[in-house]
């Protein structure tokens, strides 16, 4: 949490983050006050029945991301981002001043036209909103500001839903709610102006108008890298699910819970707060960084709890009214606690998806990917209005119905993602072991390169060590390891998703093609990790190094980065006091530390060189 509040105290970060977050909260004050008044308008004064206007009001917000996304990435892209967002939010300035004249005048015809065209500001905002992170946070600040993000937005959905319910019950709403959408633009576009410079990433971009075309290109460029479609599919599906959900919770409340709205008004704040503390813990969880293998604990906790809302659902409303009454009512309470959690894992689930197309694109096409995010979450929000319609409508589906299909929906999609990107899984693993068997503290994470190739070299302690270092580095990991081990039944399935290069040592060809594999792998830019001392150690020291690394660097000359164990020694998985495993465990949970050294340039490193850097990361450690 320091790192987040640190973040909120620096100008490269909190300018934007006030400016995200007031946009956010101004919009959702201008759509539902608007929203409201038309609710309880009268029918001479609408140019529509109100439930088509709804309808209406809700597909004229979403289209401009259809229909400006692309090129808004495009722009954002090709100028400087700072003076791009000031523009935008000048924009949203002008467009709320005539709502507000509107909205004095009660002409619901301009607020129906400016709500579009709030939209398309939005739309025009998306894309240099997630692009500017990577260039104003250093990468280890990365996650925590995503997780800022996504919490202001949500808090700042919640807080503009209840001032816009509180503005429309006041006399004179309309002057308030005229007064209000011009304050928060003009509050918006103020602490858009301290928003540090942002060079332009490909001024040399040509822009011309054609959505059609540039939208066409927007997708083919999203598509280049399978994660990063993948995790904007992933986005997608959030969003699916979160509009499913939002969108059920008046009727929800209404016919099974308790017919108030308060109770509404409960479940939107319980919501938007689970993904906030999400969002926070995973920046927790996975110690500032991108961790993958938050992603299935996000997607088994949809599931779970979204399971749950829907069994736990009162059989019949309850006739309770007072606000605390309501909130700790023993039938309503499971409800409740599994849509915080629910929240709370769409938190966990979000946050690295949206640090991954932020940090994987190149620096070139980054607006231009999120734009392509942002289509794609329009598309997904509108399939969830018709599943919504046809499910409850047509199929005549009751609201738990509809919430266990949810469930097991996210399930299905979530088996396909981790089949489509067994990496997933694969960290999901590491963090669940690394979390459990013991307290790992990480040393000098930051001198793992992220990107290039790069020879790791580490002591060996234990048979968990190569699962240690894949679940501490953020970048895959190519082991060499001895062709026995690699074949082992409970963990040969790891090894063959991570790539390892098996060795035997007793076998000139298994060597030869081991070399090889490690030439390949290092000429591809991959990380690959030796053992040098090429056995378990037996008495917790530091064996000598084999002549690998120098054969190794006369064939691929890139960085070597000295890593060390500590504190594995006697351990169940060690040779402590015999053969490991085979022995009874003497302790659970222990406290190792993982501690990566600098690198050294590939005509200063040698076997002994590097033996005497592991050993001082080492220490006295064991």
């Amino acid at each position: 949490m320091a790192k987040q509040a640190k973040l909120l105290t620096q100008r490269r970060f909190l300018p934007y983050f006030l400016t995200q977050s007031l946009g956010a909260f101004n919009d959702n004050i201008y759509k539902n006050t608007l929203l409201l008044f038309v609710a309880f308008a009268s029918v001479d004064s609408l140019p529509i029945s109100s439930n088509l206007f709804i309808n209406l009001a809700a597909g004229l917000f979403i289209l401009p991301f259809f229909l400006f996304s692309a090129p808004a990435g495009i722009l954002a892209d090709k100028y400087e981002k700072s003076a791009f967002i000031r523009k935008v939010k000048i924009a949203e300035i002008i467009i709320m001043l005539f709502g507000a004249l509107a909205f004095i005048l009660k002409d619901y015809t301009l607020l129906l036209i400016l709500l579009f065209l709030m939209g398309t500001q939005s739309a025009f905002f998306g894309p240099v909103k997630y692009a500017l992170l990577p260039q104003q946070l250093k990468d280890e600040e990365l996650v925590s500001g995503n997780a800022l993000v996504e919490t202001g937005t949500f808090l700042a959905i919640l807080f503009g839903t209840i001032a816009a319910g509180f503005i429309a019950s006041q006399e004179h709403s309309e002057y308030i709610a005229a007064g209000a959408v011009v304050l928060f633009a003009i509050l918006g576009y103020l602490a858009s102006r301290s928003i540090p410079y942002a060079e332009a990433v490909a001024p040399d971009l040509r822009f011309k108008w054609q959505p059609i075309k540039q939208t066409k290109q927007t997708f083919r460029i999203a598509k280049k890298d399978p994660a990063v479609f993948l995790s904007i599919m992933g986005i997608s599906w959030f969003w699916f699910l979160g509009a499913s959900y939002l969108t059920q919770f008046p009727n929800f409340t209404h016919i099974h819970l308790n017919d108030n709205a308060i109770t509404v008004t409960i479940l939107l704040a319980l919501f938007s707060i689970g993904i906030a503390i999400g969002s926070l813990g995973c920046d927790v969880l996975s110690k500032h960084r991108v961790e993958l293998g938050i992603i299935p604990l996000g997607c088994l906790g949809i599931t779970i709890f979204g399971l749950n809302l829907a069994l736990y659902t009162p059989t019949s409303p309850v006739d309770v009214t007072d606000f605390t009454t309501i909130l700790l009512h023993p039938d309503l309470l499971p409800v409740f606690i599994n849509l915080l959690f629910l929240g709370v894992s769409g938190g966990l689930f979000i946050v690295p998806l949206y640090t991954l197309i932020q940090k994987r694109p190149e620096a070139k096409h980054r607006s231009q990917i999120i734009a392509a995010n942002n289509i794609y979450n329009a598309l997904f929000m509108v399939a969830s209005a018709i599943l919504g319609i046809v499910c409850l409508s047509i199929l005549n589906l009751s609201i738990p119905q509809f919430f266990i299909l949810l469930a097991v929906l996210n399930g299905i999609v979530a088996l396909f993602l981790f089949y489509k990107v067994p990496v997933f899984v694969i960290r999901f693993l590491l963090w669940v072991l690394t979390h459990t068997l013991y307290r790992v503290k990480h040393q000098g994470l930051l001198n793992l390169p992220e990107k290039g190739g790069a020879l790791l070299v580490c002591n060996h302690i234990t048979y968990m060590d190569a699962f240690i270092l894949s679940g501490a580095c953020p970048r895959p990991i190519r082991f060499v390891m001895e062709e026995e081990y690699a074949e082992l039944p409970l963990v040969k399935y790891f090894f063959r998703i991570t790539k390892v290069i098996p060795i035997n040592g007793t076998k000139s060809g298994s060597i030869r093609r081991a070399f090889l594999g490690i030439e390949e792998a290092l000429t591809n830019d991959e990380i690959v990790l030796i053992f040098p001392e090429g056995v378990l150690t037996s008495d917790g020291e530091v064996g000598p190094f084999l002549r690998g690394i120098d054969i190794i660097l006369k064939r691929s000359p890139v960085p070597v980065i000295p890593m060390a164990l500590r504190g594995l020694w006697g351990s169940l998985f060690s040779r402590y006091g015999g053969k490991a495993i085979l022995k009874r465990p003497r302790r659970c949970w222990s406290k190792i530390e993982v501690a990566v050294g600098e690198p050294v340039l590939p005509y200063n490193a040698s076997s002994t060189l590097m033996r005497e850097k592991v050993s001082q990361l080492r220490g006295e450690k064991q």
